[in-house]
């Protein structure tokens, strides 16, 4: 299996960048584009589990638009093949000083193009925040 294939690598990595520009401009009918529309895609959040493209349309449609700036860092985009990829990055945002989230999700090539099937979110406290 080829892994890492240059071509595909650059891909996955404008898909992923379009995905996180969409996610901190709130750009919610990009976010649903980008989940492959099908009721064995998932999505654990911070606070919810979302199966199906429908229960993560409705969790973005409701979501606040306030507060979703935020950096990231350490970001690993892995592709095996020509039509699998996974993306992990952590992020930091101002309102969880002292903390680190961890994203992780899984693309696959479509014929509509790059889709998420599934995703993983949650907040750790940051190993490498200073100890008070």
């Amino acid at each position: 299996m080829d892994i890492d294939l240059p071509d595909v690598l650059a891909e996955v990595t404008a898909q992923f960048e379009r995905y996180e520009k969409a996610l901190v401009s709130n750009d919610v009918a990009v976010l649903d584009e980008l989940f492959h529309a099908d009721r064995r895609s998932i999505r654990y959040g911070v606070a919810e589990n979302l199966y199906g493209h429908d229960e993560i349309m409705a969790f973005r449609a409701a979501r606040s638009p306030v507060g979703l700036g935020r950096s990231t860092a350490r970001t690993v985009i892995t592709t095996y093949g020509r039509d699998t990829a996974v993306a992990s990055t952590l992020f930091y945002r101002e309102q969880l000083a002292g903390k680190v989230g961890r994203q992780m999700q899984t693309w696959i090539r479509f014929p509509e193009g790059w889709r998420i099937v599934a995703a993983h979110v949650s907040i750790i406290a940051d190993p490498g925040a200073p100890k008070t």
